[in-house]
């Protein structure tokens, strides 16, 4: 179940352009998105997204 939870929140990162506004959406935290989407590329074994604090 955890998988859709990180592809839900990996989807919502795209389609917002942010962790936050992804978060905003899911209404979590921000660091509970971000730790959805590192399970995520854990599992997955690859980076799915290069985090910046600069747009």
């Amino acid at each position: 179940m955890s998988n859709l939870r990180g592809i839900e929140t990996f989807v919502r990162v795209v389609e917002g352009g942010s962790i936050a506004a992804a978060a905003r959406q899911l209404g979590i935290t921000a660091a509970a998105a971000s730790q959805n989407l590192a399970r995520l590329e854990k599992e997955l074994g690859t980076r799915l997204l290069t985090r910046t604090t600069r747009s």
